[in-house]
């Protein structure tokens, strides 16, 4: 249902190759060892648990994906139309550019600045470029760029050097001087990474929306990558961004989104210059019972999002326009490490931020949207209830009871892959093993991270921040982080083991055994005898 970019990264066909015959082998396995005992009465609690959450989780995933087809089938395409219609009545009347790069490798930078000029040439707009930059190279660079261009007449470009304290400050500083400008109305303002490469005709397709709705704050667009790395790594972006946008599309249909991605997103200026705007990209912070008042280290794109969200103002996701991330792993020979570092700091903003979106309420974003950041924070506990009940299934009931739900991971990620290719149009085999990757080792990030999620850190950068300056302090609050997790682990795996029934609650008679002081029903005197 999308045309992605010729040069989104994919896993060879080799690889591809050997995933079918590993996973055929499996199933053969799987299916010749299946036993016959699955079906006897004794695994009631086993299917219970996980075909009743299952069913709630699919149910919710269901939703979700038949609301991203209305909306990429039907909602959508009549925008397109207006939007298309509108020709140059659709322009702004000026155009701001926000890029910020930090230590972007020169061949990337060359091609990210080459990309833009040329789209903001084409588009004919007064367009002023804010290149946030931390090196004299970039600018070299980029001076070889408009010099290659034939320094576009349409185009003022201007510099400006970071703190290296963050991409916030930077941000900031950008749209201060962005603000004294004093925008036209109308005029919009991309903020864009500098590792980001736009597709042909991404100004043309994307920004002609504002025209259509005054009350449209923001809007973001579909994303490919072009990845240095293994297939795997190729394959678990891709993946990522084939959830993205089943998800994106989905909330589209409320007008909302749960984002607004760092990588490429359009704002209305007035709103991006407006002063508590430009504070809450700055110093946006949070008061927490536990962890104190500390400030957000990364996660702008959440920032903006929730000033948006709470201030009343829609957004949308543009599917069929694409923008290209040059991604690379941390620690490209750690793969696991480095999704790790990755995805907790993802985490960790989501959950700074959806807090206190929840307690907006459903009032300034629906009741659907509302609900599906309450779902963000039940998912990670309810997605670990599956492979916690085969377990201990496993482990004190029948052993064989692993082959089932290995069989069951195989059946509902294979059809959840599908429904994804379906929508992004490609498919890998990878992404079975590696979407059960990011659902179960995701939620017992989110799960570590929701008790810690003051711990901050920018790998790229190598900052980090959120604990207190005292080390007492800071030691004092992850030993209860480490309490308070435990415990709920502790109270979930404590519940599970009732439900499945490895663990039973003591009848009377057995109570009464506990107590010495009272009689048990085989020593008590029949009601004719006398003491």
């Amino acid at each position: 249902m999308s045309n992605l970019p010729r040069h989104v990264s994919v896993a060879s066909k080799a690889t591809e190759l050997t995933v079918l015959l590993l996973m055929l082998a499996l199933l053969i396995v799987l299916i010749s060892e299946l036993p016959r005992e699955i079906f006897s009465t004794e695994s009631k609690s086993f299917f219970f648990a996980i075909g009743a959450v299952g069913s709630w989780r699919y149910s919710w995933w269901f939703i979700q994906a038949l609301r991203s087809v209305w909306y990429n089938r039907r909602i959508f395409p009549r925008m397109r139309a207006e939007a298309d219609a509108l020709g140059e009545s659709g322009l702004p009347p000026e155009l701001y550019v926000l890029c910020t790069s930090f230590r972007i490798d020169p061949p990337v930078c060359y091609r990210v600045y080459d990309a833009l000029i040329r789209e903001v040439r084409n588009y004919g707009v007064p367009t002023t470029i804010f290149a946030s930059v931390s090196d004299q190279t970039d600018v070299d660079i980029i001076g070889h760029v408009l010099q290659d261009h034939g320094w576009p007449a349409n185009i003022e470009l201007r510099y400006m050097f970071q703190k290296g304290d963050g991409k916030r400050s930077a941000m900031a500083e950008v749209l201060r001087a962005i603000s004294r400008r004093a925008p036209a109305p109308g005029a919009l303002l991309i903020s864009m990474d500098g590792d980001i490469l736009l597709e042909p005709d991404t100004l043309e397709r994307s920004l002609s929306f504002f025209a259509l709705r005054d009350d449209l704050g923001a809007l973001t667009t579909n994303n490919s990558a072009i990845v240095t790395g293994t297939d795997a790594t190729a394959e678990w972006y891709d993946l990522r961004y084939a959830q993205r946008h089943l998800v994106m599309s989905s909330m589209s249909v409320s007008e909302r989104l749960l984002v607004l991605t760092g990588r490429y997103s359009v704002f209305r200026a007035d709103l991006a210059t407006h002063p508590t705007f430009i504070e809450m990209v700055e110093n946006d912070h949070v008061n927490h019972w536990r962890f104190g008042n500390f400030k957000f280290l990364s996660g702008d794109d959440k920032s903006t999002w929730y000033w948006l969200l709470k201030n009343g103002w829609k957004m949308l996701y543009i599917p069929d326009v694409f923008v290209t991330g040059f991604e690379e792993l941390p620690d490209r020979k750690r793969f696991f490490a480095s999704t790790t570092d990755l995805m907790r700091r993802w985490y960790g903003n989501m959950l700074r931020t959806s807090g206190r979106a929840i307690a907006l309420g459903p009032r300034p974003m629906g009741l659907f949207t509302w609900w599906s950041l309450v779902d963000q924070r039940l998912s990670m506990w309810t997605t670990l209830i599956g492979p916690s009940v085969a377990i201990l299934v496993t482990l004190f009931i029948r052993p064989s009871f692993i082959f089932v739900y290995a069989l069951w991971i195989l059946m509902t990620r294979g059809i959840s892959t599908l429904i994804l290719a379906w929508q992004r149009g490609r498919y890998s085999l990878l992404w079975i093993p590696l979407i059960y990757y990011n659902q179960v080792y995701g939620a017992l990030l989110k799960t570590w991270v929701s008790f810690r999620f003051n711990r901050q850190k920018w790998s790229r950068q190598g900052i980090s921040a959120g604990e207190p300056d005292s080390l007492a302090a800071a030691r004092r609050q992850r030993r209860m982080g480490h309490l308070l997790h435990g415990f709920h682990v502790c109270l979930m795996v404590f519940v599970l083991l009732l439900a499945t029934g490895v663990l039973k609650a003591p009848d009377r008679v057995s109570l009464q055994i506990l107590d010495p002081g009272k009689p048990t029903p085989a020593s008590a005197p029949a009601p004719h005898e006398s003491p």
